[in-house]
């Protein structure tokens, strides 16, 4: 008699938000199959009808704490369309400092606070040590450059935006006040140290690549399609440009797709045991259409960074392996080359001569009854579209996050991390460990992919199949 087995870890950890991993044996102790659940419910484009599409910034700004700026940003620009005003061109610069200061402070959360555990500990370290605080102990100097770099983002936030978390600065039209010329000083004294900070950071991480080979075959390495904005030369970009779709040999399917016509060529499926949706490439289908959006998709679509200090590193990037970088292990990686392009990006910003201007807003009334708005978040590319009636009301929204696009990736990589990891009826801890890490080399915002929040606690057990309990690891 066959005899499957199932590993459930729930909640998978050092994530924003609610998911857990099942893991499925069978009778001979090897994983047949995995899938990576979210267990959250999505409502925000239901609390937001009826609400004037004026309040919709500020409203989509508080999805999330870790990422609100994006939202911001994208919703803004879907309003900017409903307006149908092109915004002044020095809140156009500042929307997009405001971005790249988001995307800082949210790899910096990324790689230091969920991940460094993993990298500067090892993936079979005392779960009670992999954590910030296991970090601080072994390496004082690591975590406080992950504090001071996250800090330096954050800061940049407040000066623009009042306050770090849910800021409203970004409305329709532009942005509601224009940046001081103290505040541009002392910002721009905070950017030598905090690229210090990067520079040295990313030559510890390349120090630490040797130790992870196994992990760099094994995490998410398998072809799919990439997807990102890039600018019309091809360039890098957070903010404005058109969507290209690369494939594993770098090859472009698509290139110069209106971010506008996003519903030609992304497709949605719901799946029974999860509340977040599998994006898809519409040409090729479910599931062939998988691709991945995010760090490691943005530098495998696009041509340079245009900042002499990334570009630098992305050629370097571009020489792990032949093709596209596939391996997702390497989205931490991408991180550090892109907080190096930002960082630098912000100081030419800040440096250009209108960037004080104090005329940062277009004032309108809605001209249109669609708007569609699209930019980059950290996690990779983020749509906000509405539709309002004459009265100015919403009356449909619809949002695609990045993580719902880089679903079908993630179960794909939970998946092959745990045939290769997970073996038999015993439960490692390091074993169970990368299939967690896995999901956060993702950096998933389940939050934002499914617009709730909360912890719960952990429970790890290996059933047999008339229920009998195995194994069992409890994490409080």
């Amino acid at each position: 008699m066959e005899q499957r087995r199932t590993i459930v870890i729930d909640p998978v950890t050092r994530i924003e938000g609610h998911s857990k991993i099942t893991l499925h044996l069978d009778d001979q102790g090897r994983v047949e199959d995995a899938r990576f659940h979210v267990t959250q419910f999505r409502g925000f484009e239901k609390f937001c009808e009826g609400r004037p599409f004026s309040e919709m910034p500020s409203l989509m700004a508080r999805i999330c704490g870790i990422c609100p700026v994006s939202h911001l940003i994208a919703s803004a620009k879907a309003c900017d369309a409903l307006l149908a005003v092109r915004i002044p061109p020095t809140a156009d610069k500042l929307r997009r400092i405001f971005n790249l200061a988001q995307v800082v402070q949210s790899h910096a959360l990324s790689l230091f606070h969920l991940s460094s555990p993993d990298l500067l500990l090892g993936m079979d370290a005392d779960p009670a040590k992999s954590n910030l605080v296991g970090v601080l102990e072994k390496d004082p100097a690591l975590a406080r450059d992950g504090i001071e770099l996250r800090k330096f983002g954050q800061q940049i936030i407040e000066r623009l935006g009042g306050k770090r978390i849910h800021p409203a600065w970004v409305v329709p039209g532009g942005v509601s006040e224009p940046l001081s010329g103290a505040d541009r000083d002392a910002i721009l004294e905070s950017v030598p140290e905090a690229l210090a900070i990067a520079l040295r950071t990313m030559e510890w991480f390349k120090g630490t690549m040797e130790r992870f080979r196994e992990e760099i075959a094994t995490f998410g390495n398998f072809p799919t399609l990439f997807m990102g904005i890039v600018k019309k030369d091809g360039g890098l970009t957070f903010y404005d440009g058109d969507i290209r779709i690369t494939d594993a040999s770098v090859k472009v399917v698509a290139d110069g797709l209106d971010p506008a016509r996003y519903f030609d060529y992304i497709g949605e499926k719901v799946e029974s045991w999860s509340y977040l949706k599998s994006a898809y490439y519409k040409p090729r289908g479910f599931p062939d259409g998988i691709y991945r959006v995010g760090p490691l998709a943005r530098l495998n679509v696009a041509d340079r960074c245009g900042t002499p200090r990334a570009d630098q590193e992305l050629a370097e990037f571009h020489e792990l392996q032949r093709t596209a970088v596939l391996s997702s292990f390497h989205y931490h990686h991408a991180r550090l080359i892109e907080i190096l392009y930002c960082i630098e990006r912000m100081e030419q910003l800040l440096t250009h001569a209108e960037i004080l201007d104090k005329h940062v807003r277009a004032i309108a009334r809605h001209n249109a009854l669609e708007g569609v708005g699209v930019a980059e978040a950290p996690r990779g590319t983020l749509f906000h579209h509405y539709k309002i009636d004459e009265q100015g009301l919403v009356r449909w929204a619809n949002l695609i996050i990045a993580t719902g696009q880089n679903n079908l990736a993630m179960n794909r990589s939970v998946l092959q991390v745990a045939k290769h990891f997970v073996h038999g009826d015993r439960l490692t801890p390091g074993a169970l460990n990368r299939v967690e890490a896995v999901i956060r080399a993702y950096d998933p915002c389940l939050s934002c992919s499914t617009h709730a929040l909360g912890q719960m606690a952990l429970r790890i057990q290996l059933l047999s199949p008339i229920g009998e309990v195995l194994d069992e690891v409890v994490r409080s």
